[in-house]
């Protein structure tokens, strides 16, 4: 039921202003013979038309967000909460390793309101590569980052002071963070000043390490069992997880699809008044 009121919430918000497009284009989902099941549920209208209205919603375009990194991450989050994996809902964070390390490509969002909450820097790790990450691992002492979907954790005062763990969501991929010290905690070598000097970021042993300033603030906001997710466009990543490529059924079909059967005179009026342009 929980998981039905979060994506609800929104849906309320945006439902009228999309169900005479969803309505109008419900037949473009995909229905070929070579397309894999996942696939026609990612292609869905419903899905598109939520993902696309907080897409917009949040300004995530003029943030440096891809649309389509935001639609992987949205993917990985939905089917983590059916699975009842996620003891925080409404949180999603993205760490954006396709952007260079000078860029702000660590998004906290809040789901439920539509927010961006942070919007900051974040490190990779030193094997990883040098302004951009490019090579990632799940290996001990790899001192890379790894990639995939990950759940945040409790914190700790360590040897870079306020820290958060993290649990690796994918085996293969990330299950072994814990056992490899990889956390967020601050750091003064990922910095504003850094960026804006064209300085190349300092890099960790993998851990995701955002600015020193900030640590406390954004770890107490998406601690103890949030979605966490490390993304980069790897082939193998793409094609091997199990995550994204599960078949399963969003949150936001069931709930469109419960609207349409208890209320459908209700759904009638409301498409009548909005026809498709």
């Amino acid at each position: 039921m929980k998981k039905i009121l979060l994506v609800g919430a929104f849906c309320v918000v945006v439902f009228s202003s999309m169900i005479a497009e969803k309505v109008a284009r419900s037949a473009e989902t995909v229905s070929t013979t070579n397309t894999s099941p996942s696939l026609a549920v990612n292609k869905s209208a419903e899905v598109n038309y939520w993902i696309d209205s907080l897409y917009a919603s949040m300004h995530l375009n003029e943030a440096g967000l891809a649309r389509s990194v935001f639609f992987t991450a949205c993917k990985g989050y939905e089917y983590l909460l059916s699975e009842n994996a996620l003891a925080r809902q409404g949180l999603l964070t993205i760490c954006d390793y396709s952007q260079s390390s000078s860029k702000k490509r660590l998004y906290v969002l809040d789901l439920e309101n539509a927010k961006i909450l942070f919007n900051t820097y974040v490190s990779h790790g030193r094997n990883s590569g040098n302004h951009y990450a490019t090579s990632f691992s799940n290996g001990t002492d790899s001192h890379k980052t790894s990639l995939g979907f990950m759940r945040t954790a409790e914190t700790y005062i360590g040897d870079n002071g306020y820290s958060m763990r993290l649990d690796g969501m994918e085996n293969g991929f990330n299950n072994n963070v814990r056992a490899r010290a990889i956390v967020m905690h601050g750091s003064d070598y990922v910095n504003a000043d850094r960026a804006s000097n064209g300085t190349m970021m300092g890099r960790s042993y993998g851990c995701p390490a955002v600015p020193a300033s900030e640590v406390k603030e954004i770890v107490n906001c998406i601690k103890g069992g949030s979605c966490f997710f490390s993304y980069y466009p790897d082939k193998y990543y793409t094609q091997s997880s199990k995550v994204l490529n599960v078949d399963f059924t969003w949150p936001i079909t069931q709930t469109l699809q419960l609207a349409m059967e208890r209320t459908p005179d209700s759904l009638a009026k409301t498409i009548a008044s909005n026809p498709v342009n």
